[in-house]
């Protein structure tokens, strides 16, 4: 009896392991099912947008992508099985806090002065959130908070910022374990226009915001040079350049952007002399946009009333001084030694001397420089846009000076699948996906300048020819 018994019991052990077997691999196989929210859907979103799709079968996600344009979100979901597109509006806090409530992260394409409502409604519905944007002084006030809830509100996870973080900390983390201390870090960065895809005399069309680009700049840049404090306000940002060279691509221009001094710490160079981070456009196109700059047609801060029932010649003669001659000798004389003849012919082929009307009522004279703008430097069907991006690191190994330049080129598909969007799109949807398969643990305000967050999305980027070539400077 005592044996009949015990076999039973053999058996209905035998056969629960086989049922913990059968259960654990179905786990594995279909892990619980996640909800991602990815609010906006604008022209950087196309490749994020795919990723997630792509992906969305094996790691069971369910994606809800919502824009203002409904339009665009169901373009960019193409009625995919485990995809959903909906109307959203930001401003909609009963909308806002459903769709996040629903998610087991959020993903904001939006422009970064939107982030913070996201932000804070994750943090109070302990919902993960990732951005391509700065971290703002909002976002850094929700680590504390964010780390409470056991969530992370992921930063820079873009191009720039987002790869150049990756790329740089990577090179610094090397250096700094085989002994040695970096002195020197300049960055630079450009979505530009491939060369077969150039031309237009200012070599530049629209591969991302618009607004943003019009707006570059403004603000005093701040960085380290030879262990000073230096500032450049931005009526001298487009004549204080310099001029980079990239293996294969030639010349570039350069400008400081922002505040760079503030990564001294984020990258753990504390004591380091030169710290810069800049801009790059083609050669040329600084001296002629500073023109736009001196004119004020940069200047977002007031409104032309009436700009409706003006043309362009009239807006240009009331900008400029009085003086003798047509406008064209007359913005020769306010560009002083600037007035090259580069400049002068960038500026023609853009027809702000003509009569054509400007349309747009009460506007700026920045929406009215964009408004033009937009037409002259449209990315058509065919063409292909370039990111460009540049790191020096000058530092000292067993006393002997060393450099290492690294340095990446990446080449658009078509003018929806640019450069741009892949370089901004991929990295933040291959770092979701980190995060929800677990191996990002990190909680609080985040930024891929640590191992845990950089490795992987470089060796993922890697597969996509998104790639840096690194040489040792002799």
């Amino acid at each position: 009896m005592f044996i009949e018994h015990n076999a039973e019991i053999v058996d209905f052990l035998q056969t629960a392991s086989e049922v913990v077997k059968l259960s654990y691999f179905c786990h594995s196989f279909n892990p619980i099912m996640k909800n991602i929210l990815v609010i906006g859907a604008g022209r950087s979103s196309i490749y994020l947008i795919e990723y997630l799709l792509n992906n969305s079968t094996e790691h069971n996600w369910k994606i809800t992508v919502g824009d203002v344009d409904e339009a665009s979100a169901k373009l960019k979901t193409a009625g995919h099985v485990n995809a959903k597109a909906i109307a959203f509006d930001i401003n909609n806090a009963a909308q806002r806090e459903e769709e996040i409530k629903k998610s087991d992260i959020v993903i904001s394409m939006l422009p970064a002065f939107m982030h913070g409502e996201v932000a804070k409604d994750c943090v109070r519905l302990g919902k993960n959130m990732a951005t391509a944007s700065y971290v703002s002084d909002l976002m850094k006030e929700l680590d504390s908070a964010a780390k409470q809830k056991g969530i992370i509100l992921m930063n820079e996870i873009g191009l720039d910022p987002g790869i150049d973080h990756a790329s740089a900390l990577k090179v610094i983390h090397e250096i700094q374990e085989k002994g040695g201390d970096v002195h020197t870090f300049k960055s630079f960065c450009g979505g530009l226009v491939a060369p077969e895809s150039n031309d237009n005399p200012w070599g530049y069309k629209f591969s991302w915001n618009p607004r943003n680009v019009i707006l570059a700049g403004q603000g005093t840049a701040q960085f380290l040079e030879n262990g000073k404090i230096k500032f450049i306000p931005y009526n001298r940002i487009y004549t204080q350049t310099e001029t980079i060279e990239v293996d294969g691509y030639g010349k570039f221009d350069a400008y400081a952007n922002r505040d760079s001094i503030g990564y001294k710490d984020v990258y753990g160079l504390q004591s380091i002399k030169t710290m810069l981070r800049g801009t790059l456009r083609m050669p040329g196109y600084c001296i002629a946009w500073d023109a736009f700059v001196k004119l004020g047609l940069t200047d977002d801060s007031w409104k032309i009333h009436g700009s409706e029932n003006m043309n362009w010649a009239q807006l240009i003669d009331a900008l400029l001084p009085e003086g003798t001659g047509d406008l064209e000798e007359r913005m020769k004389n306010f560009l002083g030694k600037n007035a090259l003849l580069e400049v002068m012919d960038k500026l023609k082929w853009l027809g702000i001397y003509d009569a054509s009307p400007i349309t747009l009522k009460d506007a700026t004279p920045a929406q009215i420089l964009q408004s033009l703008l937009e037409k002259k430097w449209l990315l058509k069907a065919e063409d292909k846009d370039m990111i460009v991006m540049q790191h020096y690191f000058g530092y000292t190994l067993n006393g002997k000076e060393k450099a290492i330049v690294s340095e990446l080129v990446v080449k658009g598909e078509s003018s929806s699948h640019t450069a741009m969007a892949k370089t901004v799109g991929l990295p933040l949807a291959i770092t979701v996906k980190n995060i929800l398969t677990g191996k990002i643990k990190l909680t609080g305000v985040q930024m891929p300048t640590v191992k845990e967050i950089y490795e992987p999305l470089l060796a993922e980027l890697e597969q996509v020819d998104i790639v840096f070539k690194e040489k040792e400077l002799v």
